[in-house]
């Protein structure tokens, strides 16, 4: 009797337990037999690119002025729209204690304009503005330069319209009066061996002297005005219209490193052509053009 009360009460107290929620108890698990924290490897150091230095710059500043020497003839009776303007500098470009321009750097320019003299008004003019700058070390820098004098010129001028505008000055006059020192004596002698037949040979002659004189004031208007013509080594001053920037590069010697190579001419250049023999044509006698 008293063990089936004793199991009555452990099925109880089970029933009891279950109903309450609660579990048996687990036993800790050892130190050594619990699997080790896995921990996350060091990051790796990233690697870090210096910045390039930033390149030095040096300014040369608006309305500077450059002594530039034509190296190529310009005439406006020739010249045509965006025909090259090669020049070089005959004087050095000091800003502070350094030479931002020196003595002999070729500069480029381009015809823009070209207008011819009329014949009865109108003068010839021509606009170019400059494009480059070739350094001694190969380096080319654009430059917003245009054309503010010709130092020494006699025949033409640069108009103060902002545009460097050359003006042939006005010569017609000239022109008119080497017509009438042809048309004048002409006239003259004409109208004196006219009156010799009449028997008013002076009479003659100051007529032809007038018919001579208004010769003269119509050739002069069939007669164009003179061309705007710069010869090669004439000055040019250019005026720079914006700051121009230079680099290091720019200003180095030549040969010094980073700059460009000095070019040389190869040795193997190919020969210039023959000049092609001049053919005989054979003709009939007598033909004309013909050997």
């Amino acid at each position: 009797m008293r063990v089936f009360k004793g199991v009555t009460v452990a099925i109880a107290l089970g029933l009891f337990a279950a109903a309450s929620g609660s579990a048996p108890a687990q036993e800790p698990i050892p130190p050594e037999t619990a699997a080790p924290a896995v921990t996350a490897p060091p990051s790796a150091p990233v690697d870090t690119i210096p910045a390039a230095p930033a390149k030095k710059t040096y300014t040369v500043p608006a309305g500077t002025k450059v002594l530039l020497q034509l190296r190529s003839s310009i005439n406006t009776r020739s010249a045509k729209l965006g025909d090259g303007v090669y020049l070089s500098s005959t004087f050095p470009v000091v800003v502070g204690n350094r030479v931002m321009i020196p003595a002999g750097v070729y500069v480029q320019g381009v015809v823009d304009r070209v207008e011819r003299a009329g014949h009865v008004k109108g003068r010839a003019q021509l606009d170019m503005h400059f494009t480059s700058i070739i350094f001694p070390n190969g380096s080319v820098v654009e430059i917003p330069g245009l054309v503010n004098s010709l130092p020494g010129a006699s025949k033409q001028q640069v108009k103060d319209d902002g545009e460097g505008t050359i003006e042939q000055n006005a010569d017609k006059g000239r022109n008119a009066a080497k017509v009438a020192e042809v048309a004048i004596p002409v006239g003259g002698t004409v109208g004196s061996i006219g009156g010799l037949g009449s028997g008013h040979p002076l009479a003659g002659g100051l007529v032809g002297i007038g018919a001579g004189l208004a010769t003269a004031g119509l050739v002069s208007l069939f007669t164009r005005g003179a061309d705007v013509n710069i010869e090669s080594g004439s000055q040019v001053e250019m005026l720079l219209q914006r700051p121009l920037l230079l680099e290091d590069a720019n200003l180095a010697e030549v040969g010094a490193p980073g700059t460009a190579p000095a070019l040389v001419p190869s040795a193997n250049q190919p020969k210039p052509m023959a000049k092609p023999a001049h053919m005989r044509i054979l003709c009939p006698p007598g033909g004309l053009g013909c050997e």
